[in-house]
């Protein structure tokens, strides 16, 4: 099992490198955003439904939220979210909540090329920095941000909220 999927993977980063230019989508239809469902899926597995994903994703909306993805073949190989935010800490800064692959295309550089994409954007937007949060256990994803010139600067705290 474990050398199909071996071969599974060199077979689709083959394809993948063949691919000259890889095109950015935005996702600013339902119907799109529902096709990035199976990617958000694999980062954020507390969600329970496509209608739940969708919903949340027009709420975000309201907010400024985006989604750009990279489609492989007519499936979304990897997709991000991303919002612009004004703080007093940071100033314009672009916020990335979400950057995702499917498993089958890690190491396919699908992350980067999104990564340096909403870096550009930031440029545009005129921003003064590009920020996220990442879990403290998603070491690959960790070494691809120090890779495209990200900084470690903070630790996130959170606390839930009961409400009695």
């Amino acid at each position: 099992m474990r050398n199909r999927q071996k071969t599974g993977l060199a077979s689709m980063r083959c394809l993948l490198e063949k691919k000259e230019r890889r095109n950015i989508h935005i996702a600013d239809t339902e119907t799109e955003v529902r096709k990035c469902w199976p990617v958000f899926r694999e980062l954020r597995p507390h969600l329970c439904s496509e209608e739940e994903f969708v919903e949340r994703w027009r709420k975000q909306t309201d907010e400024g939220y985006r989604i750009v993805y990279v489609s492989e073949n007519g499936t979304v190989a990897a997709a991000a979210g991303y919002r612009y935010l004004n703080t007093l800490a940071w100033g314009h800064i672009l916020y990335i909540d979400d950057l995702v692959a499917l498993r089958i295309f890690h190491h396919a550089g699908l992350g980067t090329l999104l990564l340096q994409h909403l870096q550009a954007e930031a440029r545009r937007g005129g921003c003064t920095a590009v920020h996220l949060d990442t879990g403290y256990q998603r070491h690959l994803a960790h070494r691809a941000y120090l890779r495209n010139g990200f900084r470690i600067d903070c630790h996130h705290m959170a606390c839930s909220v009961d409400h009695a």
